[in-house]
């Protein structure tokens, strides 16, 4: 069955075409409609009533559309809902392989035309706000060894496994447009527990698929990044280019904030370096953070938080793994500051996100304050 969410609305002759017309980034906290339409088209093709799951996720089903931003937060709970109601663990997986290069509009189009892969994932890594606001792409070289890897920061969001899990499937199907359909990863680092089923994983990916990790990543030859792009048209990729570099720039907060989450996947956090990776004195970026009524040290927490949150909900990853991951010099001091942040403990926290009490309620029908 289709979903109203793309049913019930017509979609415009540019977009019918897919001529890459892009609106203005998103709203912080934000992402593109057509993430949605990738969930209801999966609940449908698995036989389960999207509207119903749009409900009872706050959103109405004959709302957005594919092109109109809904909340990070409400995406990730219609992610959860769908693998409640569908017993489908791997519904980010399945998805995410509805992502194409059509899809990311006019930033899909300077990827399809950049001179190597290499440019089309940086490209990806910068201008990704245009069409998600809760998250940030990373690309970084180790070595011998490239790591792409899809960080949200939204503090205590449903669903944020299954975000990553969607955006890895996503980055690969797009990769593989780019490069080669049998194109794999050397593997493939998942920030959730290990379902019962792995295979559905290891089938589509072709490559190790790692649970229980800190981060969401693909790993792959850094000589990839090198590899030139069949067919990429300099005309096309220039006017892109001009039409994308209109929505450039962000709120000091949030580009913090992306900042901060990127670099807490490579290393330690550094209020100076920070200000150096945004051109900026450290005391003037203290001066914009302090007018924008934040500074360093809340953003920062607020980082690690979330980050916290999410391997606590969402992996069995012990304290002291999680307290190192977030530069905690040992567990005791994670317990302390989680404590601080929150007002109860990493374990109690835990415990009482896994409670079945607690998940019952969170997929109660009608919790996202619509009937079902």
């Amino acid at each position: 069955m289709t979903t109203s969410l793309s049913a019930g609305r017509e979609r415009s002759p540019r977009e019918a075409e897919g001529d890459g017309t892009q609106r203005p980034p998103m709203a912080v906290g934000f992402v593109s409609g057509s993430a949605v339409e990738a969930v209801c088209e999966t609940l449908a093709a698995l036989g389960i009533e999207p509207d119903r799951a749009l409900a009872q996720s706050g959103i109405d089903p004959f709302g957005p559309g594919p092109a109109d931003p809904i909340s990070f937060a409400a995406l990730g709970r219609l992610m959860a809902v769908a693998e409640h109601r569908s017993g489908c663990p791997h519904i980010g997986l399945l998805a995410g392989q509805r992502t194409s290069l059509a899809s990311l509009g006019e930033l899909g189009l300077l990827m399809r035309h950049s001179d190597t892969l290499g440019d089309a994932l940086r490209t990806l890594e910068r201008h990704q706000g245009l069409f998600d606001r809760g998250a940030v792409v990373d690309v970084g070289v180790s070595g011998s060894v490239a790591i792409a890897s899809y960080a949200p920061y939204e503090p205590d969001a449903d669903g944020i496994a299954l975000h990553c899990e969607r955006a890895l499937t996503a980055l690969t199907t797009v990769m593989r447009a780019l490069q080669d359909a049998d194109w794999a990863p050397d593997e493939v680092l998942v920030p959730r527990r290990q379902p019962p089923d792995a295979k559905p994983y290891a089938e589509f990916f072709r490559a190790p698929v790692r649970f229980e990790q800190e981060i969401a990543a693909l790993v792959f030859p850094a000589t990839l990044l090198d590899r030139r792009i069949g067919g990429a048209n300099p005309v096309l990729r220039r006017i892109a280019e001009r039409r994308l570099r209109r929505f450039e720039g962000g709120d000091l907060t949030e580009v913090l904030r992306r900042h901060l989450r990127s670099t807490l996947i490579r290393g330690r956090l550094s209020a100076q370096q920070a200000a150096e990776t945004m051109a900026v004195h450290r005391r003037t970026l203290s001066r914009r953070l302090k007018a924008a009524g934040t500074c360093y040290r809340s953003v920062a927490n607020e980082t690690r938080l979330a980050v916290a949150r999410q391997l606590l909900a969402d992996t069995d990853l012990g304290l002291a793994e999680i307290a190192s991951a977030l530069e905690f010099s040992e567990p005791a001091a994670f317990t302390h500051a989680f404590r601080r942040w929150t007002g109860t403990t990493p374990s109690a926290w835990r415990r009482d996100r896994r409670s079945p009490v607690t998940v019952a309620e969170r997929f109660a029908p009608g919790q996202g304050g619509e009937a079902p």
